[in-house]
């Protein structure tokens, strides 16, 4: 009786999503399976989702979402106790998505016969339920809910883009671990810059386990451009195919699939050509050539070498790096942690103007200089300058109308202010040190009230008490300033070599929390204290792992968004309670 109960649970599960996407489609559709033999002839034929709203087991499937327009899809786990994994990607706009489970109407009637109830009242039911909310999530990061153990039903999956027109893939599988159709990233998935020309930089990053462990296919994919760094690939294409000329977007309430728009941001036959910055359609004798905007994106995707040559930049311009590995048999892509350079300028020195109150990146080569000119265009009584390096020390001049006021090494973030002067210009001169290329923030202001540099105290340490260790966690303080700020701190479980020397190496500091994992949270909190000596903060970080050694990161986000990351801290938790 009760395998019977079963039965007819499922029959009437699948009965009712039919019944919900009946209007969706003009035909009857048969719901996926993961049957895999079966599975893979249904996703071969593209009509099977033409239309559809459910998404398929183990499929990542592409659509488009109008602005303001909400959408919905359907998943259905048939068996209790189901392991389940839905990602979402956005591609050029944020999202707020939520995933929902409706639970299923019970299966036996008042008088315990195991009879189902008329198929009306049941189909009412489910429609009528809100279900439970499971996760929810805005922004336009990849992102994803996990579950080792879901029970059976019918969840649903709502997504809703309220800035523009956008693309979002879904992924959605019962079986992540036997699948992992996303590559995975190395212990250190950092973009480093190894080489700098004029028009050439060379990059590196470390290879895939993907491919060294799992001895799965993949390709490494580069991109490049002058505005920001990519969060996704799918973000990249979207990007790329902004200027095909003369798509039509789909209209609201019309139906389409998502398979037939190649030029909507999916991957097409050529994504994975190369692009030139220059690229322009080649005009036809006696046809109209029509103007559009270029798309200032280039992407190469190289096979599976971790090292490549970016070439025919232009001089002494900021550029941006992104790496991404690309599953070649699920087309699946991961994203590294990218990087950004300036490329050397031309042999006649330029100097860069300083902006009153703006913060400018600056790149200075390996035993190279960089000039800056700040000339305030009111009358001052001080000047603040606020430096960041991102990586190695640098040395830095100030000199006022030729007169030197300042010479010092920078390293991590300071501040220096000078008398003014009217009607006084000031020449900054940066200069790298032997060991490496050094990259920095640099603010100057005659307002230092409004500058979008947090305050920091003098010791930017992150202090870990030993005594208050456990198996599962690590308290840990920090100190901060009389003016309020926000401090966020992340945790990130590394291995028990990880030493101090690593930590010096630690590169690319100006990049934010924006660039952490959402597992690596622990916590943001606002603290201050007019008494510098009572401006400290405690945390205690719980749900580690016994004998495990964790990297901590203290971030403190000042007014302007600008963030300041503490030095960094190692513990280890005790491995016997």
């Amino acid at each position: 009786m009760k395998n019977k109960q079963i039965f007819l649970r499922m029959v009437l599960l699948h009965w009712c999503l039919l019944w919900l996407l009946f209007p969706l489609s003009s035909r009857t559709q048969k719901l996926p399976t993961r049957d895999e033999e079966l599975f893979q002839m249904q996703i071969r034929d593209k009509a099977f989702f033409h239309d559809s709203s459910v998404i398929p087991d183990g499929a990542e499937i592409s659509s488009y979402l109008f602005r303001d327009t909400p959408k919905r899809y359907f998943f259905v786990v048939e068996e209790d106790n189901t392991p389940l994994s839905v990602t979402v990607t956005p591609c050029d706009a944020p999202l707020e998505w939520k995933l929902s489970l409706q639970e299923l109407p019970e299966d036996t009637s008042g008088e315990g016969s195991g009879d189902l109830e008329p198929l009306e009242q049941q189909k009412q039911q489910i429609i009528n339920e809100e279900g439970t909310e499971l996760f929810s999530y805005k922004g336009n990061d990849v992102e994803y809910f996990i579950s080792s153990s879901s029970p059976s039903g019918l969840y649903q999956l709502d997504l809703l883009s309220t800035e523009k027109d956008t693309h979002f893939k879904v992924y959605a599988t019962t079986t992540p671990e036997s699948d992992q159709p996303y590559p995975e990233l190395p212990y250190d998935p950092r973009v480093d810059v190894t080489s700098l020309g004029r028009t050439t930089v060379t990059l590196a990053w470390k290879p895939s386990p993907t491919a060294s462990l799992l001895k799965q296919p993949i390709q490494y994919c580069v991109v490049i451009n002058k505005e920001h760094n990519f969060k996704s690939l799918c973000a990249v294409e979207a990007k790329l195919s902004a200027d095909d000329a003369f798509m039509m977007a789909p209209k609201p309430g019309l139906d389409f699939s998502p398979f037939d728009f190649a030029h909507f941001g999916f991957p097409s036959d050529n994504s994975g050509k190369e692009r030139s910055f220059q690229a322009k359609p080649s005009p036809k004798l006696g046809r109209h050539v029509y103007s559009r905007p270029k798309v200032d994106i280039q992407k190469i995707c190289i096979g599976n070498k971790n090292i490549f040559t970016v070439s025919d930049l232009k001089p002494d311009t900021q550029y941006y790096f992104d790496v991404f590995v690309v599953n070649i048999n699920s087309n699946m892509s991961t994203a590294y942690v990218g990087t950004f350079a300036r490329t050397k300028e031309e042999a006649k020195q330029k100097t860069v103007e300083l902006k009153d109150g703006k913060v400018t990146d600056v790149f200075v080569k390996r035993k190279g200089a960089k000039f800056l000119r700040f000339a305030p265009v009111s009358s001052h009584q001080k000047v603040t300058f606020f430096i960041h390096s991102c990586l190695d020390a640098v040395q830095i001049q100030v000199r006022r109308d030729g007169k030197l006021l300042l010479s010092q090494n920078v390293e991590g973030i300071q501040q220096f202010q000078l008398r003014g002067k009217p009607k006084a210009k000031y020449l900054i001169r940066l200069k790298g040190n032997k060991k490496g290329a050094s990259m920095l923030k640099i603010l100057a202001t005659t307002r230092p009230t409004k500058q979008s540099f947090p305050s920091l105290p003098e010791d930017t340490r992150i202090k870990a008490f030993d005594k208050l260790r456990t198996c599962s966690s690590a308290t840990v303080a920090w100190l901060g300033t009389q003016e309020r700020n926000k401090f966020c701190i992340y945790k990130k479980e590394v291995d028990d070599n990880y030493n101090e020397d690593q930590k010096r190496r630690e590169q690319n500091q100006c990049l934010g929390p924006d660039i952490r994992k959402k597992s690596e949270k622990v916590l943001c909190k606002y603290f201050h204290s007019q008494n510098l000596q009572k401006a400290v903060t405690t945390e205690t970080i719980k749900g580690l792992q016994p004998g495990k050694s964790y990297l901590l990161d203290v971030y403190v986000i000042g007014h302007g968004g600008h963030s300041v990351k503490y030095q960094s801290k190692v513990v280890k938790t005790r491995k016997f309670c």
